[in-house]
């Protein structure tokens, strides 16, 4: 079956956040997510709240729905810490969550805290990064000296939920963090390939070269993973078009991702103005397709 999640993005106050995450979970939505960022693009002068406190607090008033980082990454998070909030979210949210996680950007947060790494650099360091994570959850006690980060005595008990630990859905669009993605990842998530945006017959050309892209990307996936059993993610955003601009148009883009391999697909919860504006009305269409949707097999790859 395919799988169906939403992106809400931490802006709203949780006196009305509150009740979209609980929307999410009864529209049907498999899983539900938030950016792990400190500010975003043009969104950086707007209120924007923490990451992990919010995914808390979203635990407490669902029962079943997934949640999840999409995606947190090395640029201010810490591998010994951030695995304590993973074993924390995981704990309250009855084993629920699902790590998203990526390389980071070179945008807001890759300079908050000191000098931004160079590419090179944010590579080896998300390396590093998600191997310590992996025997942090893991394994009772762990010490580690690395070329970015050390441990002494780090201790996680009582370890998560979700066994052998909570999932690692790793986000990867290059061969280095594809391999990354193959060797930790209960599962591989993309935007897909980067395309420009056109007006018209322009904007059509630039949807299918992105899906066109997409299925070139899948297909690395596949020689990376090598066999490997790792599920395979897909934010429709990263097309040309926003998803939600129509619910027909998710509808289309699920059918063609699963026609991909694609098991599980992502929209965002539509926004007033600037990225991702829509109409909510849109969403609930797209809702009411959720379940026909969810019985689609994926293509097999």
């Amino acid at each position: 079956m395919v799988r169906i999640g939403v992106v809400l993005l931490p802006q709203e106050r949780w006196a009305t956040a509150r009740s979209r995450w609980r929307a999410a979970e009864e529209m049907g939505f498999d899983h539900a997510w938030t950016y792990d960022h400190l500010a975003w693009r043009d969104l950086a002068d707007e209120p924007w709240f923490a990451t992990v406190p919010l995914l808390a607090a979203a635990a407490a008033v669902t029962d079943r729905i997934g949640l999840g980082t999409w995606v947190a990454s090395p640029n201010f998070r810490h591998p010994v810490p951030f695995a304590k909030d993973v074993m924390g979210l995981d704990d309250v949210s009855g084993g629920r969550f699902l790590l998203g996680v990526g390389a980071g950007g070179e945008g807001w947060d890759a300079g908050v805290l000191g000098p931004a790494p160079s590419r090179a650099e944010r590579t080896q360091r998300f390396a590093e990064f998600l191997g310590l994570l992996d025997k942090l959850l893991t394994q009772e006690v762990t010490d580690h000296d690395g070329a970015f980060y050390q441990a002494r005595g780090a201790r996680m008990v009582p370890g998560t939920i979700a066994r052998p630990r909570t999932p690692f859905v790793v986000a990867a669009n290059g061969p280095r963090a594809m391999a990354l993605a193959a060797r930790y990842g209960q599962g591989w998530a993309t935007f897909g390939p980067g395309t420009g945006v056109g007006d018209g017959a322009d904007a059509a050309a630039a949807q299918e070269a992105w899906w066109d892209g997409l299925a070139r990307m899948a297909d690395a996936f596949d020689e990376a993973a090598d066999g490997r059993d790792v599920g395979r993610w897909l934010s429709l955003d990263g097309a040309p078009r926003f998803s939600l601009t129509s619910a027909a148009l998710a509808v289309e883009g699920v059918e063609r991702a699963a026609a991909l391999g694609f098991g599980d697909v992502v929209v965002h919860w539509p926004r007033p103005s600037g990225v991702y504006a829509g109409d909510e009305r849109e969403l609930e269409r797209f809702a009411a397709e959720v379940p026909r949707l969810q019985a689609l097999e994926p293509a097999a790859r």
